[in-house]
């Protein structure tokens, strides 16, 4: 007897993998990110067809963010066919999505937030996300263009505390063919053509044109460019953390030769985890900031003290940097 369609066994092994260490007692509930494009239906088949075969339990969550005018249509649709398919429980979330960030961050955030939520209720193991390698190549270019640094330049990762991307080694167009191999009922989001989004202009405008200048190995290699550069980036974070608690002092603040005796690319690492402890917001904190408080380390000439984002002040004394909260002015 024949096995399943090339495609269909390879994203079934990509899920075996991925959730090969979420536990067997209780038998832990994982749930899918569904939003019934193809990457993710591929997803949840392959995810109920293990739960079927092992200890696992399978859910679904569909967010409806209400920004296309059938799209409550389309998450109804894709509800039931994940409960039909065997997945259970199956939860449908609309959100409203903001506008802080702009509309693709707006709604990434509304997203996981309802994600977070339903797995918080249900005490899931793990939310599965289906970003495949493609995704995972848009997101190196996108984080190229920003000039974001390794951390950006190493992609998504496969496992992030609660999340899991089982198919960053699977391509788009095998979770397409395991889709149609299956006869899955896909929906095509029409924002995912839309060239107002960047990544839709990255993952038509720039990476066709790489791949028709450099030939198809292009995603590839910027996948696996991304699995480099965490190696690194994780190295150096590891670094980063025991300098943070070497350099500590008694009196709440950090010796600034052990920060300033370390690479810079330690040490920067180290003074923004420093800044984030003490308060100050990670969506505000930048590449400067992060350069004033290296100053203090490795150049201080007497600087008075500098304000940072969300009320923390830095500042050196006898040899110690303090990050730390605004003190209120005294009333007296």
């Amino acid at each position: 007897m024949s096995g399943p369609h090339p495609a269909v066994a390879a994203v079934r092994s990509a899920v075996r993998r991925g959730l090969a260490d979420v536990g067997t007692e209780p038998p832990p509930l994982v749930l899918v990110a569904l939003s019934g494009g193809p990457d993710s239906l591929a997803l949840a088949a392959a995810c109920a067809f293990e739960a079927r075969r092992t200890h696992l339990r399978a859910g679904a969550v569909v967010v409806d963010h209400g920004l296309q005018p059938r799209s409550a249509r389309a998450a109804a649709t894709a509800a039931e066919w994940a409960a039909r398919t065997g997945l259970d429980p199956v939860r449908v979330v609309g959100v409203e999505v903001g506008a802080d960030g702009g509309p693709e961050a707006a709604a990434r955030a509304a997203r996981y937030q309802a994600l977070r939520d339903v797995a918080v209720e249900l005490s899931a193991a793990a939310v599965l996300l289906g970003h495949t390698r493609d995704d995972q190549a848009e997101t190196v270019l996108l984080g190229l263009a920003r000039g974001s640094g390794a951390r950006s330049l190493a992609g998504m990762r496969p496992v992030d505390g609660l999340w899991r991307r089982p198919l960053l080694g699977v391509s788009r167009a095998q979770t397409a063919a395991a889709c149609a191999a299956e006869g899955l009922p896909v929906w095509h989001d029409p924002h995912n053509d839309d060239p107002g989004f960047a990544r839709v202009r990255v993952r038509h405008d720039v990476l066709g044109s790489l791949t028709e200048a450099l030939g198809p190995g292009v995603v590839p290699a910027l996948a696996r460019t991304a699995d480099l550069l965490r190696a690194d980036d994780d190295a150096l974070s590891d670094w980063a953390q025991a300098l943070v608690h070497d350099a500590r002092s008694d009196d709440g603040g950090w010796v600034a030769n052990v920060l300033g005796a370390v690479p810079e690319a330690v040490r920067s690492r180290a003074l923004r985890a420093i800044a984030l402890a003490a308060g100050v917001p990670g969506g505000s904190l930048t590449a400067q900031h992060v350069q004033t408080l290296s100053a203090f380390v490795t150049a201080w000439h007497g600087q008075g003290p500098a304000a940072l984002p969300g009320g923390v002040t830095a500042d050196r004394r006898c040899g110690r940097l303090y990050v730390a909260a605004e003190p209120l002015d005294d009333p007296g």
